[in-house]
């Protein structure tokens, strides 16, 4: 692979799920911030030992869900309410015939939450992205059928190469790559 290319991170492969999780936690107590595991099935309490927090979607969700209420409160009851007050068999032109727009409260509601989260969803994982480097890694390969990869970020602030080089292969990483974009 030509060395002008840029350097995404070092990977190293670990035998099994279990060495990958202690990797996991060294790794997060090493202080590093940008790294990611890869295997080829989720690992329980795998989020723990990364130490991950608790993820942003569901307040995007939530302010999804209340714009997609607010517009319905505005699209129905403004015009119903206030510009065009229509007499229907005698029914009142107050808030008293809000409930009769309880459906369509709901039904934007949910439209906009859906809507909200599949785009923040894209965006929190950087799609679409057509490649990763990740794939430029000939060894990465086996992620689908037995291997367990930890990589380690260029982009990391504590990244170097021959120290994060050196603590892979202290805790057990084997055959660490230089991977590149």
């Amino acid at each position: 692979m030509p060395e002008y290319r840029k350097i995404h991170g070092l990977g190293a492969e670990f035998p099994t799920a279990a060495a990958l999780f202690h990797a996991a936690e060294k790794t997060r107590d090493k202080g590093f911030k940008r790294w990611d595991v890869h295997s080829p099935f989720p690992i329980h309490g795998m989020d723990q030992a990364m130490g991950l927090g608790k993820s942003w979607l569901s307040a995007v969700v939530l302010l999804g869900g209340l714009t997609g209420l607010f517009t319905a409160v505005v699209l129905e009851g403004y015009p119903s309410l206030i510009e065009y007050p229509v007499v229907v068999h005698g029914k009142p032109v107050t808030w008293a015939t809000v409930p009769a727009f309880f459906p369509i409260f709901f039904e934007l509601t949910i439209l906009f939450s859906a809507f909200s989260a599949v785009g923040a969803l894209l965006v929190f994982n950087q799609l679409p992205k057509w490649y990763h480097p990740l794939f430029n890694w000939e060894r990465f390969t086996r992620v689908t059928d037995d291997g367990f990869f930890l990589v380690i970020e260029a982009r990391d602030p504590k990244f170097s190469e021959a120290s994060t080089r050196q603590f892979l292969e202290e805790i057990g990483g084997m055959h660490v790559t230089l991977v590149h974009d």
